[in-house]
């Protein structure tokens, strides 16, 4: 059964922003940030940084996406 987005607090340049997520993105997005021994803030920021047009929720997902693809690769791809 699909999940609904989850809407969560991040803070950004010091300003409050609400990003909404499903869960599934919310724990690789964690885990994520875990690997890169960054806060969600930190990791936020970063990706808010290079997002261009794309939105705050959409540049996250597509992060989460290319971490995976990267880490399926392995490291002989690189």
């Amino acid at each position: 059964m699909p999940t609904r987005p989850q809407k969560h607090s991040l803070t950004l340049q010091g300003h409050r922003t609400s990003v909404s997520l499903e869960p599934e993105f919310w724990a690789a997005f964690r885990a994520l940030a875990r690997r890169r021994g960054m806060g969600l803030n930190a990791l936020a920021a970063e990706i808010d940084a290079t997002r261009g047009a794309r939105g705050l929720a959409s540049a996250i997902r597509v992060a989460v996406l290319a971490d995976m693809q990267e880490r399926l690769r392995g490291p002989e791809s690189g």
